[in-house]
């Protein structure tokens, strides 16, 4: 039922607003107080310091959010690559077979992260593939994760796309493959750069998969951060949430100008 009241919509923003504020905002805010936490033995932190930003930013914690970045933009740019592929492919494939494709593209939606872990580790821990101990079943890991929001992206930018303007470029004389690099794939752009940006985001922040995949020479940031809030170190765990959620929002907003320039063209 809409409320179109004056009243009806203030009540409803006061409630929006203490939702979000006990749901999102307040713990953000002692996870920050927490970063900063020297110690804590009342209501609010009683010495505020930087030496967990500095444990943070060095050792094996920066390795792991060095780790935590090349394993995002590996698997973003990958799923992009192999999403819209899959999308312009299925376009031209009978209704039949382009359910099957969708059905399969969203199955590891449907998983949780943990059992696409698990199926990667019974899958590829012998020969004649052999994954496992290496950081490539970590990359796949997130790729799988990934990719079928890209695809799913991707495949809905082209199902509202016009097909009339590339019949009319095939028409003029160009070849299939300058109507898909001038025409079909430039229509795409805001739709890949977007879903770039969202797999970007859902691959820093993985854990699930990750914690049942990872080598001891590749591990990401979320790993490291379970790690030390298990050893009951909450103020250094904070630091590395906080850095990661500084890069993560970083590449979303530089996904983001992307997607600004590829709409504007």
């Amino acid at each position: 039922m809409l409320l179109w009241g004056r009243r009806s919509r203030l009540v409803l923003w006061a409630i929006f607003g203490v939702v979000f504020t006990v749901i999102v905002l307040a713990p953000l805010v002692m996870i920050v107080l927490a970063s900063f936490a020297g110690s804590w033995t009342g209501t609010l932190p009683s010495r505020l310091t930087f030496e967990h930003y500095a444990a943070t930013l060095s050792g094996d914690t920066l390795a792991s959010l060095s780790v935590s970045v090349q394993t995002g933009v590996i698997a973003s740019a990958a799923s992009v690559l192999l999403g819209t592929w899959a999308a312009l492919a299925v376009r031209a494939a009978r209704p039949g077979l382009r359910r099957v494709v969708d059905a399969v593209f969203h199955l590891p939606i449907a998983v949780p992260s943990v059992v696409l872990g698990l199926a990667l580790l019974v899958a590829f821990s012998r020969p004649p593939v052999l994954l496992n101990g290496t950081r490539w079943i970590v990359l796949a890991g997130h790729l799988m994760i990934v990719l079928p929001f890209t695809y799913s992206t991707v495949s809905a930018a082209e199902r509202r796309a016009d097909p009339l303007l590339a019949q009319v470029a095939g028409s003029l004389g160009a070849s299939a493959a300058r109507v898909l690099l001038r025409v079909r794939l430039p229509l795409l752009l805001p739709a890949m750069s977007a879903s770039a940006s969202l797999a970007l985001a859902m691959s820093l922040g993985e854990l699930g998969a990750t914690i049942m995949l990872y080598p001891p020479d590749w591990r990401t940031l979320p790993v490291g951060i379970f790690a030390l809030a298990d050893r009951g170190q909450p103020s250094l765990a904070s630091a590395g949430t906080v850095v990661l959620l500084v890069v993560t929002l970083a590449g979303v907003t530089a996904a983001g100008r992307a997607r600004g320039r590829a709409t504007e063209r």
